[in-house]
């Protein structure tokens, strides 16, 4: 996360009251204290539990941001829990009087070098590779197997690191400069505790250029400052151990093993708050998308109902007038005039109208509510049926077809066979007036999607009121040129969505129309054409 104000204000006081303390210990650095044996050990088991707790934290965060910055910072901290084990083994007369693991008198200030000297070796690889950190989240689809064995190389490698420091700091002591006489500093140590003070600036510099900070960054640059004064009050400005410069420097290099760790935990726990109020609110969307689902499936059985009442209930009335109207044409038609006979037959009409409405009304709802099976199918022997049963109808017309073979398509078989009779039908319908009328069914690839067409050269339309096109009863041209209730392509406009497809139509008044659709996993094909209506 960013280091916001809020953080850098909070550093900074902590910082200061760090630099106030650090102050006011300096003149007495050097003040013999009574020598408190259990100081030591729970110092240190305060330090191992600390470190451990953050390492594990960060290997958390590795095993989710696959960042190389956070493992070797992760492994840093594991490497100051291992040598602390190691640093409290071998302190002079806790355990023994020269220490455990054939400790000798240099071996615990040594393990204190190499302590103090390699987190921050693991600070500045953390530096310089944290711009790793942004580009993280992109590798999360990696395994979490091999995040695992990644973590188990590391703690495997830090563990080896620590015992061959040990060694060394043990096995190997009198090849290394004596630091200790006694509980007091050599001259030598002057040189080896000044390079190690440096590393730790030199890798508290580098990663305060390394912008821009995260709040990590911000608490670990603070933990080296603490770090910086417990070097300097521990072992370049006291005398020796047990004095208060020994003290202040520990209770420094607990603060600073602490900084982190309380910085990991707060995000943690701001991350699992927020967790837990996205969850929250995913189960109420839940909840509320179910109530009205439930809802929506209540209204929908009613409007269904309601539909078919209404069919029942309007029919009768419609029957009446239709009838009725016969009857007095048939019966009592030579008594009428003209005139008498044109309204009976206008009232026929219209009754018929209505019902031929109340019809297209239902088959709509029909095609809303009907449920989606969806299947390979072939389009193009769909599309020949209709058009073999078009040309089988009284009409005395003569239209071309132009089906392409081989089409299919993943669809409901009973609602493709609905929306492709009705696109046919409107081709076959306004191509009427056209002397060689030609209806194309095709498909072709636009977009990296297959995409079907019914192309013919009739009317047309004027493009500028496309977006009526689809509307239950909207009608581009006058019902007494080309009869219809104009709900047919808003039949097949609810199937192609139901489809999840699209349906789109390109036109140009008096050289035809196109209409155009896919739908979702379509069938594969490659077609190079792109004239469909030419």
């Amino acid at each position: 996360m960013p280091a916001g104000r809020h953080e850098r204000r909070l550093a900074r006081v902590v910082m200061l009251v760090s630099v106030v303390i650090f102050l006011a210990a300096t003149p007495f650095a050097k003040m013999p204290l009574a020598k408190a044996w259990a100081f030591i050990p729970i110092y240190e088991s305060v330090v191992v539990i600390t470190d451990l707790i953050t390492a594990v934290l960060l290997f958390g965060q590795f095993s989710i941001l696959r960042s190389r910055a956070v493992l070797v910072l992760a492994s840093g901290y594991l490497l100051t829990a291992f040598i602390a084990v190691s640093h409290a083994l071998t302190f002079p007369d806790l355990f023994s009087p020269t220490g455990l693991l054939g400790a000798g008198p240099q071996s615990t200030a040594w393990l204190y070098m190499f302590w103090h000297g390699g987190f921050p070796l693991f600070v500045l690889a953390y530096a310089l590779l944290k711009d790793d950190v942004a580009e993280a989240s992109g590798t999360g689809g990696r395994p979490r197997s091999r995040a695992g064995v990644t973590i188990l190389s590391g703690v495997a490698a830090v563990f080896a690191v620590v015992c061959g420091l040990t060694l060394v700091a043990t096995a190997g002591q009198d090849f290394l400069p004596a630091v200790m006489q006694g509980n007091r500093y050599t001259p030598a140590m002057n040189i080896v505790v000044s390079s190690v003070w440096m590393t730790n600036l030199i890798a508290l510099v580098i990663l305060w250029r390394r912008r821009p900070h995260t709040v990590l960054d911000l608490w670990l640059m603070v933990s080296l400052c603490a770090w910086l004064f417990d070097i300097a009050l521990a072992a370049v400005l006291n005398a020796g151990r047990f004095d208060l410069g020994f003290y202040a420097g520990r209770i420094y290099g607990l603060l600073a093993a602490s900084f982190v760790l309380v910085v990991l935990l707060i995000e943690n726990g701001r991350l699992y708050a927020r967790l837990a109020e996205a969850h929250a609110g995913e189960r109420k969307e839940r909840q509320l998308v179910q109530e009205k689902t439930t809802k929506l499936m209540a209204v929908n059985e009613e409007l269904e109902a309601f539909s078919y009442s209404v069919s029942h209930d309007l029919r009768g009335p419609l029957r009446s007038m239709d009838g009725f109207s016969l009857v007095l044409i048939e019966d009592y038609g030579d008594k009428l005039d003209e005139e008498g006979k044109d309204a009976l037959q206008r009232i026929r009409a219209a009754s018929q109208r209505m019902g031929d409405l109340i019809d297209d009304l239902l088959r709509l709802s029909q095609v809303t509510r009907a449920e989606l099976n969806a299947t390979r199918v072939d389009l193009s022997a769909i599309a020949r049926e209709i058009a073999a049963a078009m040309d089988q109808e009284p009409s005395g017309r003569s239209v071309q077809w132009a089906i392409e073979s081989g089409l299919s398509i993943r669809a409901d078989p009973a609602l493709i066979r609905i929306a492709m009779q009705n696109l046919l039908q409107n081709a076959w319908k306004f191509t009427g007036r056209t002397d060689r009328p030609v209806i194309r069914v095709s498909a072709m690839e636009r977009d990296a999607k297959t995409v079907y067409f019914v192309a013919d050269n009739g009317v047309g339309f004027d493009m500028a009121h496309a977006d009526r096109l689809f509307g239950a009863f909207q009608r581009l041209h006058h019902v007494d040129d080309f009869p219809g209730t104009g709900i047919g392509l808003a039949i097949v406009q609810r199937i192609i969505r139901r489809h999840d497809g699209e349906i789109w139509a390109e036109a140009k008044e008096g050289e035809g129309a196109t209409f155009f659709f896919n739908v979702k996993e379509s069938g594969d094909g490659s077609h190079e054409q792109n004239n469909p209506a030419g």
